[in-house]
C-alpha cells in the first residue's frame, strides 16, 4: 500500500482522540484531536429561538467558529477584532451548522437554540471536519443534559454525523489531508454524512483541471469508507462521558 510521509496508508486516518468535560459552564464540551489540528468544541443550549421561528414550535442548531491567533506557525490578528468576520469563517460555521442540523429532528427540540462554538487551537488541516464530527459529540453531550431535566424526550436525535476530507494527490484519493497535504492536492472534498452512509453535503474543489466523474466517485467512496471508524469513536467518547446517545434517537 502507498504511504505518505507520516507512514500512514492513502486510506488511513490521522489518530483521533476525543476528550469531554473540558469546560465546566457549557452544558457539553469536547477537545478533539486528529493529528496535528485541535479543536476546542462548547455546545451550549438556551431556551428560545431567533425571533424568526418564534412560534413555529421548533428548535435550531447553529455553530460559530474561529481561529486561535496561533493555530498556526505565526501569529495572526484574532479574526473579528476591527468588527468584521471574513468569508471562510462564514463558510465554515455555515456548513458545520448545516451538518448538526441534520442530525436534530427541531421539531422535538421545541423553542429551544443550541449553539457550538467551534475554537481552533492547532491548525493542521481538516479543521471543518474535525470541528463537524467533535461537534457532534458536544452537541450530544447537551442535548442529553436537557433530556435528563425533562425538557425534551426520545426522538429529538436522527443518528450520528461525522465528516472527512479527501485529496486527489499523485494520482490517488488521499484520505484526512494534513495542511501540508491539503496546499499540495489537486481536487479537495469534504464530506459530510451519517452512521448509516447518507450524505449529508460534500463541499469540494478542482484546483486546476476539472475533475472526472470516476476520480470524483472514488474520492467520495474512500471519504464514506472513514465515518463508521469517526462514528465509533463519537460512541465511544459518549459512552465515557455517561451519555447514552440512544436515549436520544427515536
Amino acid at each position: 500500500m502507498t504511504t505518505r510521509k507520516d507512514g500512514r496508508g492513502y486510506d488511513t486516518l490521522r489518530p483521533v482522540t476525543i476528550q469531554t468535560g473540558l469546560q465546566s459552564n457549557p452544558e457539553g464540551s469536547v477537545l478533539y484531536a486528529c493529528g496535528g489540528t485541535k479543536v476546542l468544541l462548547a455546545a451550549s443550549a438556551d431556551e428560545g429561538v431567533k425571533d424568526w421561528l418564534k412560534g413555529k414550535g421548533r428548535g435550531w442548531v447553529t455553530a460559530e467558529y474561529a481561529m486561535h491567533p496561533r493555530a498556526n506557525p505565526g501569529r495572526q490578528h484574532r479574526e473579528g477584532w476591527r468588527g468584521s468576520v471574513g468569508g471562510r469563517t462564514h463558510e465554515i460555521q455555515r456548513l458545520v451548522g448545516r451538518a448538526l442540523r441534520s442530525s436534530v429532528v427541531l421539531e422535538k427540540l421545541g423553542e429551544r437554540s443550541v449553539t457550538i462554538d467551534c475554537d481552533v487551537l492547532d491548525a493542521d488541516g481538516g479543521t471543518r471536519t474535525a470541528s463537524i464530527t467533535g461537534g457532534w459529540v458536544a452537541m450530544c453531550i447537551a442535548l442529553d443534559r436537557i433530556r435528563k431535566r425533562g425538557l425534551i424526550a426520545k426522538g429529538v436525535l436522527r443518528e450520528p454525523v461525522a465528516a472527512i476530507s479527501v485529496g486527489w494527490l499523485n494520482d490517488a484519493p488521499m484520505l484526512d489531508l494534513c495542511y501540508t497535504e491539503d496546499s499540495a492536492a489537486e481536487v479537495d472534498l469534504n464530506i459530510v454524512a451519517t452512521a448509516s452512509g447518507g450524505i449529508v453535503e460534500v463541499q469540494g474543489t478542482a484546483e486546476g483541471a476539472p475533475l472526472p466523474k470516476k476520480q470524483f466517485d472514488a474520492m467520495l467512496d474512500v471519504g464514506l469508507a472513514a465515518i463508521p471508524a469517526l462514528v465509533a469513536g463519537q460512541c465511544k467518547a459518549l459512552e465515557a462521558a455517561g451519555v447514552d446517545w440512544q436515549q436520544l434517537v427515536a
